[in-house]
């Protein structure tokens, strides 16, 4: 997956882009720590692989860098400023803490959510497709300055490059799902899941779609809120909330076979993304 997008990122996109070279070494990056942790596991059958405490350092390095270089590079005060879907001209400006803050839960959120997703055969992959396919849109709309101020969404040039990106993510996503669909013949790992979270985190930090991501990818949101609440409650009350954690195995002890989850969670995301998608209008 990886190698497909990089191949046609650098084919097709604007080297000349700085916002290409973010999203392309952010997600390369994240996925040299996925890889890490799978071979430890896979070559040296080490169980554990890399420990949550490396795996958390260094996504915290890379996205913190990530919002540093954002907020340095950003030129209008639209760059740096949370947008409210739905609401036309609710925006509220960030510092520079608020904002590198912000950058660094939603790359590190989506990435980690993405790969608690990534449980069952196909479950993440489609989801994270739809997802890049809405948000090449965004990013291409941002990037022309017609669309954005029709729309009434930031400007963000240079941001329609990104559209090249994502599409790459949705193309080798589609390639990918061709064999990871039940039963599966090849898996993600850790080495896709984190970094097509983080991919989706950063396009969405640069295209000041944040909020919008959190909406789209609601289902991974879902993922990781389960796995938060079955942590925190069997840590307080000593019960559990769900039958098992992350939510789409608490369906599965409920009796829905794998294919009924699956497919029932890509019609939710369905839904998520073209809510997502109305934002750009309802306003």
């Amino acid at each position: 997956i990886l190698t497909s997008i990089a191949i046609t990122t650098l084919l097709w996109g604007d080297l000349h882009n700085h916002y290409v070279w973010v999203v392309l070494l952010t997600t390369l990056g994240f996925g040299v720590i996925g890889w890490v942790d799978d071979y430890r596991k896979v070559v040296h059958r080490n169980p554990k692989g890399l420990s949550a405490k490396a795996k958390m350092f260094w996504q915290s390095i890379i996205a913190l860098l990530v919002g540093v270089y954002l907020w340095n590079t950003a030129t209008l005060p639209a760059h740096t400023e949370l947008i409210v879907p739905f609401m036309k001209f609710l925006v509220f400006p960030l510092t520079a803490v608020g904002f590198i803050a912000m950058v660094y839960f939603v790359i590190v959120g989506t990435s980690n959510a993405v790969n608690l997703t990534d449980g069952l055969d196909g479950l993440a992959i489609m989801p994270t497709v739809m997802v890049s396919s809405a948000l090449a849109l965004f990013a291409y709309m941002a990037g022309n300055v017609v669309f954005a101020k029709y729309l009434g969404i930031p400007y963000i040039p240079g941001a329609g490059e990104l559209a090249v990106f994502c599409g790459g993510v949705a193309g080798a996503g589609l390639a990918f799902l061709w064999f990871n669909a039940y039963p599966a013949e090849v898996f993600m790992g850790d080495v896709g899941a984190l970094a097509l979270g983080a991919a989706l985190g950063v396009v969405a930090v640069i295209v000041r779609q944040e909020l919008v991501l959190f909406i789209m990818g609601g289902l991974f949101v879902m993922e990781a809120v389960s796995v938060m609440i079955q942590v925190a409650s069997f840590k307080l009350t000593g019960k559990r909330v769900f039958r098992m954690a992350p939510l789409h195995h608490h369906y599965e002890l409920k009796g829905w076979k794998e294919t009924q989850v699956v497919v029932r969670f890509w019609i939710i995301t369905m839904m998520l993304v073209l809510l997502g998608l109305a934002t750009l209008k309802l306003r």
